[in-house]
Formats: C-alpha cells, structure tokens, sequence
C-alpha cells in the first residue's frame, strides 16, 4: 500500500483520469456520496464547508457510491445532481464501489486495508492531512458542522 493518497488515481465525473498528487498539501475530506439516501443532503453542508476553507487549503472530494445501492445515477449525471439541487462545486467523482471484494484502491488506502475501517454506509467520511495520511474516520451520522470535525479541520489548516 502507497505511503500517503497522492500515489492513487481516480476518474471525475466525466471519465477523465484525476491523480489525486493534483491535491498535493491540501487537507482533504473525502466521502462517499448517494443521490438517494437519507444523509445526501449533508452534500449542501459539505459544499458550505468547502466554500469556508478552501481558502485555507480544504478540499471535499465526493466519491458516488453504490456500495449501499442508493447511487442509480451515472458520470455527468452526478456532478449535474449533485450541483443543481445543492450547490456543489467541489470535487466529484466517478461512480465506484468503496467496500467489500470490488473496493476502489482509493478506498482500501483510506481504509488501511482493514474491512472495520470501510465505509458501513453512505456520506461516510475520511479527513486527511497535507501529507496524504488519514487522520480520523467520522460516521455517515456525523454532520458536515459537527463541531469536533471542524475543529479538528481548523486545527490541520493551521
């Protein structure tokens, strides 16, 4: 397993190939993301949370998912979905499994390999620092404002 999230690559939205070293000494917050599930409309509050520090160095990166079966739409579809009915300009990307045997190579990094670590549902979320490395894992049920995720995001930033 590569030592930090740079050494891996994922496809946006359009099918266009993302390494993710594009995000070199950026704190990123990566999430898997549904159109269809009871937690989407945490993509509204990871947007306002995008919006607040990217200045600082933050990246949301949504990752579609139908791992959980609740992601039918497909490439562009989604970015479109995901910006038109709450306001993403963030990044998002392809449509990709995020647990069990077809495990993105994304996610099996983010997860250190371990299945207890995976995602067990949709807007699951992974923080990282700007050396690539997973600092904490927050549930599906953690909002976008929670306050220990944002203090602890201040806290990378600097």
């Amino acid at each position: 397993m590569a030592p930090n999230i740079y050494e891996y690559s994922a496809h946006d939205a359009a099918g266009r190939p993302v390494s993710l070293s594009t995000y070199k000494g950026k704190v990123l917050l990566i999430v898997n993301t549904a159109s269809e599930c009871g937690y989407t409309p945490q993509l509204g509050l990871l947007e306002e949370l995008h919006q607040m520090y990217q200045d600082r160095g933050l990246v949301v990166i949504g990752f579609p998912s139908a791992s959980f079966a609740q992601e039918p739409l497909e490439g562009e579809e989604l970015a479109q979905f995901c910006q038109r009915n709450y306001g993403v300009t963030f990044p998002v990307m392809s449509k990709v499994d995020v647990a069990g045997a077809g495990i993105h190579p994304v996610f099996h990094f983010l997860s250190d390999g371990k299945e207890e670590a995976q995602p067990r549902w949709n807007f699951f979320k992974y923080l990282l620092d700007r050396s690539g490395k997973v600092v904490n894992i927050y549930p599906s049920n953690t909002e976008p404002a929670d306050e220990a995720l944002v203090a602890q995001i201040e806290t990378l930033l600097g």
